[in-house]
């Protein structure tokens, strides 16, 4: 046997109590260390190299050699050890053909009759001045996602704006077609959609109930938070009449959970408090945070000392919700679920997210985009419902983000986790999508760290939690 060493990016070491956990990066799975494995990670983590001399110096007399040489073995399967011999931490690159799409998000209407300070809708008026998506655009959408992926079981229709609530006659429409249509193809098909609450009834929440839509509402926390940046056309906050529709809504609604979406800006980073009154005083059952730190408004975006803010809070929730996992009760802290929900299915992301490959946007003039967040951008679109998806075009920018040679994502631990952030975070941060988000790879690293050890200590306590609370997530 050579020397070896230890491939250093396929390994995260994780310490609880006084048990040792290997966070393998490659699969995103999680090993206990016990006898021999642990001392060998121990002694290849001090040395640079190591020959067969000073493992049976270390254990000999101690060990099996048999034993010693299996786990050596399994480790260098498993890409932990190296012989010498190059080895391979990243998919190759590969061409892109096929676009699976399962997901594809309306744009119904540019207009909002909201006028929130931060938004990042560049095409964003007024419901009166917008442009609303025609009954045929939105067809051929449903038309071109399943021309794509045909012979799926699920399939999910998002309604998005502006406000998509300002083209209800068009979501009725295209709920009513696509039952019809992914009844006679024996597929299930979701609808979901989010909205700032302003304009719900009990009409429409009797309906929503009906069609079994899963709702996110748009809010930001206590009124003085909400009411900072979440306004009127006319300047007005909106915290009451949103309380309002939301009590009305949680009162009626047992489709499927209402989770909260929450969008943090310079100023607004106290994310325990906006939890409580989120989660506990108005009874969302999931609450997930979006900070802003690369809008075209720089005003708005959080500081270095913020962002530190924002993720020391949100580890301190991050135990809460560890605190709860182990006394077996859920806790509706929607970024550490999701976390969690990445590590238990051993998600090894090499893209973002969905974005492009198995979710398309489609603005309401037909043009085919990544992601909701880039209709009516300056980014080019990548095609139009009428003629279809531009390949060539897609494929190439796919393929740019699955290529993480000479970025700073090729070795990084949380590569397959994070995979590069958000599109549209580089979009607007560097002009560029196809880039990594760099600006704030350390506080990642370290969130992920942290759910790294949060996720350890549930799966050695309370592992009955996860089949409870989290396998489940994805269906509600």
């Amino acid at each position: 046997m050579g020397a070896l060493s230890l491939v250093k990016p396929n390994v995260h070491l994780v310490n609880v109590a006084s048990r040792q956990m290997m966070f393998h990066v490659p699969t995103s799975s999680l090993f206990e260390l016990e006898g021999v494995s642990r001392e060998l990670i121990e002694l290849f983590s001090t040395q640079g190299q190591v020959t067969a001399h000073m493992i049976r110096d270390r254990f000999q007399g101690r060990y099996a050699a048999d034993d010693v040489m299996e786990t050596i073995e399994e480790l260098k399967s498993l890409k932990v050890l190296s012989d010498g011999g190059v080895v391979q931490i990243n998919h190759s690159p590969q061409a892109v053909k096929n676009f699976p799409l399962t997901t594809i998000v309306l744009n119904t209407n540019t207009g909002c009759n909201l006028s929130c300070t931060y938004c990042y809708k560049e095409d964003l008026t007024t419901p009166s001045k917008g442009d609303k998506m025609s009954y045929e655009t939105a067809v051929q959408s449903v038309e071109m996602l399943l021309k794509e992926s045909p012979n799926q079981r699920q399939y999910n229709v998002v309604f998005f704006g502006g406000e998509p609530l300002t083209n209800m006659p068009l979501i009725r429409e295209v709920v009513a077609y696509c039952e019809a249509r992914f009844a006679d193809l024996e597929s299930d098909v979701s609808f979901t959609m989010t909205t700032n609450a302003t304009l719900l009834t009990e009409e429409l929440i009797e309906w929503f109930n009906e069609h079994r839509f899963g709702i996110t509402i748009s809010m930001d926390g206590p009124k003085a938070m909400h009411d900072k940046n979440r306004i009127t056309v006319g300047g007005q906050g909106t915290y009451e009449v949103v309380k309002h529709k939301v009590g009305l809504l949680l009162s009626r609604y047992n489709a499927r959970p209402v989770g909260c979406r929450v969008t943090l800006t310079s100023g607004i980073t106290d994310v325990e408090a906006i939890f409580k009154h989120l989660h506990h005083d108005l009874g969302f059952a999931e609450v997930g945070f979006g900070p802003v730190t690369s809008g075209d408004i720089t005003a708005f975006n959080l500081s270095a000392d913020e962002m530190l803010e924002v993720f020391a809070g949100m580890k301190r929730l991050g135990r809460e919700y560890l605190k709860a996992a182990l006394e077996h009760r859920n806790f509706g802290f929607g970024n550490m679920h999701q976390l969690m929900t990445d590590l238990h299915e051993g998600n090894k992301k090499q893209l973002p997210c969905g974005a492009g490959v198995g979710l398309l946007a489609v603005d309401t003039k037909g043009g085919i985009n990544l992601c909701h967040r880039f209709t009516g951008s300056e980014l080019p679109t990548f095609g139009d419902v009428t003629e279809g998806i531009n390949k060539p075009q897609l494929s190439a920018f796919v393929e740019q983000r699955l290529d993480r040679s000479n970025t700073g994502c090729e070795t990084c631990r949380i590569r397959n986790i994070c995979s590069g952030g958000c599109y549209h975070e580089s979009y607007a941060k560097y002009g560029d999508a196809s880039v990594p988000s760099y600006h704030y790879c350390d506080l990642l690293r370290d969130w992920i760290d942290f759910g790294v050890e949060v996720y350890s200590h549930i799966m050695l306590e309370n592992p009955a939690f996860f089949d409870t609370y989290v396998s489940p997530r994805r269906s509600s």
